[in-house]
Parts: C-alpha cells; structure tokens; sequence
C-alpha cells in the first residue's frame, strides 16, 4: 500500500518507524500475557500482517496517514471473548510499552490518545454485554 499522508500535521512529533516499533514490543507483550495472549491469539492467525494493520491504524490516527482501511470497534465487538475488563490491563502493557520505548512527553501523548480509543472500546464492549432489560452500567 502506497503511504499517503494529508495536510494535518501529526497529533505529536514521532516517526512511522517509532510507532512501528512499539506495535511490535506491544504485542511481544501481549503474545507472553497469560490473560491477553489466548485472546488475541484465538483472533489473530498471521502476526506480522496484524502488527501491520495495527501499525497503519496507528499511523493514521497520529500522523493522518490514509492508508488504514478497518473497522476496529466492530471486530472488537464481534469478538466475543474480548471483554471489558481486559482493557484495563491492555492499556497497563501498552502504557508500560511506551515508557520504556518513547521519550516521556511523546508516550504521555499517546497514551492519552489510547486511554480515550480504549475507553470508547470498552463502553462498547460493556453495552454489547449487558443484559436487555439493566439499567445502563457507567464506568
């Protein structure tokens, strides 16, 4: 896929190959996670071409690349063991992943940016799992 990029600047100053780099160590993570790791691994046959789409998504949401073609809500929502307290712990590896590969400022900005995709995830996921008749569950 050809890069493309739009005439946004980025949300922050980090290189394509920076964020590359986290989705890969992110998910080595993940991979060891005793709770994650059979999750996604139930999801996700071909790593390397996830860690791509992954890094695309990332690209477009920070640096407005256009060249990320999904829809991660919905596959977060059709994947039914994906659960809303794995979020928490998802955001604590990426976090931790950003610390140790990212200048202080520059992961503060992406994890903020995260923390609010991840957010959105979760309060679909705990909608998607609450009975019909419940009252609304706010976290």
């Amino acid at each position: 896929m050809t890069e493309s990029r739009s005439a946004l600047p980025p949300k922050f100053e980090i290189t394509a190959a920076e964020i590359d780099r986290v989705v890969a160590r992110f998910y080595a993570k993940v991979r060891r996670h005793p709770e994650l790791g059979p999750v996604f691994g139930a999801h996700v046959g071909d790593w390397p071409a996830h860690e791509d789409k992954i890094g695309r998504f990332w690209r477009n949401a920070i640096l407005h690349e256009r060249n990320y073609d999904g829809f991660p809500q919905r596959v977060h929502l059709q994947a039914r063991d994906v659960k809303e307290g794995h979020f928490p712990i998802w955001l604590g590896l990426f976090d931790e992943t950003l610390a140790e590969e990212l200048a202080p400022e520059t992961a503060r900005k992406w994890s903020a940016l995260a923390h609010r995709i991840g957010a959105a995830f979760r309060m679909g996921i705990l909608q998607r799992d609450q009975p019909q008749n419940a009252p609304p569950r706010l976290f």
